[in-house]
Formats: structure tokens, sequence, C-alpha cells
């Protein structure tokens, strides 16, 4: 059974809370949804701290890209899994031992014990939803979505 989102003002005061996410699974190439979701939060004032082993030690969004989320030297706010549902236990571990305060799993992420983990230790948790559809839904950014931002059109060109 998918879990059901917790209510808007529940994922509004989460996301007002939340100041530093890291991205575990983000990518490096531009049409990814990693890569889209997480410039869309950068662009709107967050710190973004890639977490993939491929580019470690380099920059993806102009931002550190680290290995695993123990090398990261700073409070995190929200664990973000772009990854295979089989492979968030262990992230949910991380999240975990490093002090992060919510598990969030994106689309087509639901694994219910990793959750039922990280609210035992006291994690928020979100399954099965995009952090930047929820952040565009609630406070109005709905262009960066692909309305109004002129990449989708039914005017043909001139």
């Amino acid at each position: 059974m998918i879990e059901e989102a917790p209510p808007a003002a529940e994922l509004r005061q989460l996301l007002r809370r939340t100041r530093t996410i890291a991205v575990v699974g983000l990518s490096a190439e531009w049409h990814r949804p990693s890569n889209f979701a997480a410039n869309y939060m950068l662009q709107h004032g967050y710190h973004v701290i890639p977490v993939n082993p491929r580019y470690a030690g380099t920059e993806v969004l102009g931002q550190h890209c680290v290995a695993r989320l123990e090398d990261i030297a700073e409070p995190v706010d929200m664990v973000d899994v772009f990854r295979k549902t089989d492979d968030v236990g262990p992230i949910a571990d991380s999240a975990i031992a490093i002090g992060a305060k919510c598990l969030w799993q994106q689309i087509g992420v639901v694994n219910v014990e990793a959750a039922e983990k990280a609210r035992a230790a006291g994690l928020a948790t979100v399954m099965n939803r995009c952090v930047k559809i929820e952040h565009a839904r609630l406070f109005g950014g709905l262009h960066w979505v692909g309305v109004d931002t002129q990449v989708i059109s039914a005017k043909r060109r001139a």
C-alpha cells in the first residue's frame, strides 16, 4: 500500500523549515529529473548538496558533490532520494546517522520499511512525491513545472 503524503499544511511547514537538501542520486545530466528538481530548489534559495559516487569530488550544478551522506561536513535538513526503492534502506540509515530531519522519497520511490525506521528515529518522511512539484504547488512556482516556460507551447514558431 502506498502511504498518503502528509497534508499540504505539513508539507508547507516542512519546506519552510528546510534550508539544506542532500540529493542522493543527483545526476549531472541536465535532462534527468534529479538535475531539474535540484536546480529548481537551488533557484528557490535552498542549499543543495549532490550525493553521487559517480561525480564525487566534482561539481554538479555548481555544488561540490560527495560520494555518500556521511561525507557531508554540515547539517542536513532533508535527504531527497532519487534511487531505486530497494536502495532506500541504507540511505535511511545514513540519514539517521547524520542527523537529517527529513527523508523524502521521490515519485516512484516507496520504501515503507525505510520510512518507518526514519520516522521512529524522529525524521519527517514523504514518499512517492517530488519535492519540486510539491514546492511549486504549495508556493506558486508552477511556471517551473513546465507551465508558462515557453518550453512547451501550442503556438507555432514564426
